[in-house]
């Protein structure tokens, strides 16, 4: 920037030394006129002091400036980075869910695998159970009608045999059965009063 300022300094000492052998000849030319230098010395003057606050002013303002287009790069550079750093994450995680998909169809596989081995393997051991205690109902039952059977088998036969007792037996022959029973009771008892004593 003072490269600059010194530049633009030397062109206008050169113009305004251009201009002041201009007005010399000028002037020799034409004496009558006396503002002519006291113009080129106030157009210097205006010249030197724009420059000055130009070389004063101008740098900082294009410096900030210049920093600002710097930064506004930079972070436009940071943005793009981290856009491209969350796309490369959002195509991970789409790779990565794929991945989760198959890996979730192939455990559901196995889980319903193995949960119909658990309901077969539940069914046939409840068809076991269900087997086993309808033979024990079974068994049961079959003991229960051979009981029923063998108790109407047994009041049939004692059935018949009183049929068979009561044609045999006439009223002489129940009375004396009686007396005999009575008579077997009394010596019972009294064979058990003497023990006694």
């Amino acid at each position: 920037m003072k490269r600059l300022s010194l530049g633009l300094f030397l062109m206008l000492a050169c113009a305004a030394f251009v201009g002041a052998q201009e007005q010399e000849k000028a002037g020799a030319a034409e004496k009558t006129e006396p503002g002519i230098a006291w113009k080129w010395a106030n157009f210097v003057i205006l010249a030197v002091g724009l420059g000055y606050l130009v070389n004063k002013n101008l740098p900082p303002f294009f410096r900030s400036r210049t920093a600002e287009i710097q930064q506004g790069i930079t972070e436009a550079q940071q943005i793009k980075r981290d856009a491209e750093a969350r796309a490369a994450q959002v195509d991970a995680r789409i790779q990565k869910l794929g991945e989760e998909i198959e890996q979730f169809r192939t455990q559901s596989r196995e889980e319903m695998r193995q949960e119909g081995e658990r309901i077969q393997q539940e069914t046939a051991k409840q068809l076991s159970h269900l087997e086993h205690l309808a033979q024990q109902e079974i068994e049961a039952a079959t003991k229960a009608a051979r009981r029923e059977l063998k108790s109407y088998a047994a009041q049939l036969a004692l059935d018949l045999a009183e049929q068979r007792v009561r044609a045999r037996l006439k009223a002489g022959t129940e009375t004396a059965l009686v007396d005999g029973f009575i008579h077997d009771l009394q010596g019972q008892e009294l064979h058990g009063q003497e023990s006694k004593n």
